[in-house]
């Protein structure tokens, strides 16, 4: 089994070479920030999103499980035509520009999805900061900016949720790829049922506190931190949102809203493969002191779909913890009852029993940013 993790330093693999015994297997992209990773599971391709700053966004792709990576097109949003002349039409003066200001395309500040985006090989969704869902039908090579959802007229209301601006974090896919699921901080949860030819909001049950009562239902200021889903029952989402935690029985068309102790506001959830009624959140104390409860680092559980939860740290600092685990920092393995713990203060975690225990791999880490489980080969 094979852990990737994308760090504010680099690439790292770690390797299982038995119960908890997890080893750095190889790096890449050392002090570069890699932002997000997808081990494809259709064609064992692992790609690699970095930020690095002044130079921008980058996208690259290994063929051969992380020994040698090859450059792709960074998604980028198409270039805005000319503004008018004038309002009357005239054109402007010879070797001259018009008052009137082109609207100059956003820049892609940060990919911070990577997900399949079908059963096809090479067909992808990259979610980025601003809110721009990409599509690639070969393998990153090129992208495609879906225009309906950006078109959207509610992203006016749109808003950044601890950035600048508004980023999709989440992206769930049906199996066919025509059922889409998008989560966007803050900008609410989108779902398209035609393969991400339309949309339509779907946070009925959600709420927001950050603003007038009257306004705490609107669809498009909710602000989802991460989005997981059962892969055997797809009807069952787990949310955690800026206001706690929520739970949809039917796919994400509708919500209900959870009380998860010791906290109920973190970034990251995490759901079982199978079991639809087992999941996992990481508490924070909420807002200004991001930090966990009482010191204390803990992984929420639940096994009975939400109706009753409990703490599960064995192995987990017991005080003085300052750990944040960022939206993608918390995994559960595909197929078996392995568990990723990640935090910004560099710590990975592993839990081989679904969270009674946790084995420490390495605190000396550089802030994680991701984890993702790959293919043993």
């Amino acid at each position: 089994m094979r852990l990737h993790l994308g760090t504010r330093k680099g690439y790292l693999a770690f390797r299982r070479h038995g119960r908890g015994d997890w080893r750095i297997e190889r790096t890449a992209f050392l002090g570069d920030p890699v932002s997000q990773l997808l081990p494809d599971p259709r064609d064992g391709r692992l790609y690699a999103a970095l930020n690095l700053g002044h130079f921008g966004v980058k996208l690259r792709v290994s063929e051969d499980d992380g020994r040698s990576f090859r450059e792709l097109t960074a998604p980028a949003f198409p270039r805005a035509e000319p503004a008018a002349a004038s309002e009357n039409g005239a054109d402007p003066p010879a070797g001259g520009t018009t008052q009137a200001t082109r609207k100059e395309a956003p820049s892609v500040d940060l990919l911070w999805c990577v997900e399949p985006a079908g059963p096809e090989p090479g067909s992808l969704f990259i979610g980025t900061i601003p809110g721009g869902l990409f599509r690639s039908d070969d393998g990153g090579e090129s992208w495609a900016l879906n225009e309906a959802l950006w078109n959207e007229p509610s992203r006016e209301r749109w808003f950044g949720g601890g950035y600048p601006h508004p980023g999709i974090h989440s992206v769930l896919v049906e199996p066919g790829g025509r059922r889409i699921v998008a989560g966007i901080s803050c900008g609410g949860v989108w779902t398209s049922e035609d393969g991400g030819g339309s949309w339509r909001a779907t946070t009925e049950g959600m709420f927001a506190v950050y603003v007038p009562d009257e306004q705490r239902g609107d669809p498009a200021i909710q602000d989802p931190h991460r989005l997981a889903w059962c892969a055997g029952d797809r009807r069952r989402i787990w949310c955690q949102h800026h206001n706690g935690f929520f739970r949809s029985d039917d796919g994400g068309a509708t919500w209900a809203s959870l009380e998860v102790p010791p906290s109920s506001f973190g970034f990251a959830v995490a759901a079982h493969p199978r079991d639809p009624d087992l999941a996992w959140s990481a508490p924070l104390v909420k807002d200004e002191c991001r930090v966990p409860v009482d010191g204390r680092m803990v992984v929420a559980r639940t096994r009975d779909g939400g109706a009753s939860w409990e703490g599960v740290g064995r192995g987990l600092p017991e005080m003085d913890s300052f750990a944040v685990v960022y939206r993608h920092g918390l995994e559960c393995h595909p197929e078996e009852a392995v568990l990723a713990l990640a935090t910004t203060t560099g710590a990975l975690w592993i839990s081989e029993d679904l969270g009674d225990r946790w084995d420490l791999v390495s605190a000396d880490l550089a802030p994680i940013y991701c984890v993702r489980f790959g293919s043993e080969t």
